[in-house]
């Protein structure tokens, strides 16, 4: 991670806005700066994360989750960046808002086509992290004022969207109409997760050190427990 930006909006419609440039440590391959346009240079006397995470996350409190595409990247990458430095973004007591599937529901198109349709605007800057937060913003604000059934609420907006039904970031697991959790991938799926525990202990054990994101692993831990 070399780039966040965040735009905090207030049920007042003020903003508050943060950008961070950080050294990942390792070198930038010339391939991914030419799409967000940062270089080793660029970011040579920056923090790493770790030394700029507690005050993102003192950022973060209080606060629901939105992004362009954040449900499949911008929210698992952060998410995953904070555990590793001990924080849980603990993304399951918030409100998350995916604006690319509002888009996708009604348009089907990209962040790029999406500001030009709404906004009548040309993205500049496209990939870097303040033009798509600002860009993304901006589109949610013409999206609630074109379509009148998107609900007033954030947590309308999740319900809209579907996000809701998620329990981790990726999918994997998901809530049942009985309120449960339930797998969502693999021979178990539509299963329920306490269940399949209690009955195959090794699955848990299996999904532990298998390759899933540490907060699937979290979610997962805590129903193990709980049994």
């Amino acid at each position: 991670m070399v780039e966040v930006a965040f735009l905090k909006v207030q049920p007042d419609g003020n903003t508050d806005f943060k950008r961070y440039l950080m050294n990942p440590g390792i070198p930038i391959p010339a391939e991914v700066s030419a799409i967000h346009g940062i270089t080793d240079e660029d970011v040579r006397f920056a923090p790493k994360f770790e030394q700029v995470a507690g005050e993102m996350y003192e950022f973060l409190q209080n606060t629901d989750l939105a992004g362009f595409n954040a449900l499949r990247f911008d929210i698992p990458m952060l998410a995953e960046e904070f555990f590793r430095v001990g924080l849980d973004l603990e993304v399951e007591r918030r409100q998350t808002v995916d604006v690319q599937l509002i888009f996708h529901k009604m348009e089907e198109r990209n962040l790029s086509a999406a500001y030009r349709f709404y906004c009548q605007k040309e993205l500049e800057n496209a990939h870097s992290a303040e033009a798509d937060i600002r860009a993304t913003w901006e589109v949610f604000q013409a999206q609630t004022q074109r379509y009148n059934v998107l609900p007033e609420t954030v947590q309308g907006i999740a319900e809209f969207t579907g996000n809701h039904l998620r329990v981790d970031m990726e999918g994997k697991l998901i809530k049942g109409e009985d309120g449960s959790v339930k797998f969502n991938f693999g021979k178990h799926k539509g299963r329920n997760v306490a269940e399949v525990f209690r009955l195959e202990p090794s699955y848990y054990s299996w999904m532990m050190d298998g390759d899933f994101p540490a907060y699937t692993k979290k979610i997962i831990t805590g129903i193990k427990l709980n049994l």
